[in-house]
């Protein structure tokens, strides 16, 4: 039998489970196809599997790391491993912290197309996305457009906006990071209603998530 072995990661993908569930599994999967790895698509094949194997990490991992990250390693032949692994809060949750992580993001996204984590602002009523014109979202980034067109709020990608930010000139009110393993992050200290509630309402879709769980274990209870 011949040993599988993972040679030098092309993507990492870090998604956080909630609950042992996946919550955005199908905004996760439908981002991770629009991803450029190796110079190609990411085969409908891998998503494929990916989406097979989710249920499978998460019935053993999940146990030892209930709240924890799914990990989806793409190497440089396109062989793919999953795994589960804890979680940790991000530490100092302010500006700077952002600016670091979707600096490293942005690079990550210039050759994928699509970014684990992004930069978000607030401008009077308008949110901006620090995105490229060929960026396609990821999926809490998926969400949050969604629940911004249920707010009627107007989301325009700015690329310009990472560089504002760090310069000081950019005219916002605050920032706040886009993460598929952190979710909706925002300064506590600079924060609006209207981030709040765009934090909230990802928070509140990991406790429906964790809620339909626990209804539907009673249910196959004899």
């Amino acid at each position: 039998m011949t040993q599988f072995i993972l040679e030098k990661p092309s993507c990492i993908c870090r998604w956080r489970i909630y609950n042992q569930q996946l919550p955005l599994e199908n905004r996760l999967l439908r981002a991770l196809s629009r991803r450029v790895v190796n110079g190609k698509q990411v085969d409908r094949r891998l998503v494929a599997w990916a989406k097979q194997h989710i249920e499978w990490t998460l019935a053993s991992g999940s146990q030892c790391y209930p709240n924890g990250v799914l990990m989806l390693v793409i190497d440089e032949k396109g062989q793919a491993a999953m795994s589960v692994g804890p979680y940790t809060n991000l530490a100092h949750p302010h500006v700077s912290t952002f600016c670091a992580r979707a600096q490293s993001a942005q690079d990550e996204a210039n050759i994928t197309h699509v970014a684990p984590e992004s930069l978000w602002a607030l401008r009077a009523d308008t949110l901006l996305w620090c995105a490229q014109d060929i960026e396609q979202p990821n999926g809490v980034t998926s969400l949050l457009l969604d629940l911004a067109k249920t707010l009627g709020i107007r989301v325009i990608k700015d690329k310009n906006l990472l560089n504002e930010v760090q310069s000081r000139q950019a005219e916002v009110s605050e920032v706040f990071l886009v993460s598929d393993e952190h979710g909706v992050v925002i300064d506590k200290d600079h924060s609006s209603s209207l981030t709040n509630q765009l934090a909230q309402s990802y928070l509140k879709l990991l406790q429906s998530t964790a809620k339909k769980r626990s209804i539907t274990c009673l249910d196959k209870k004899p």
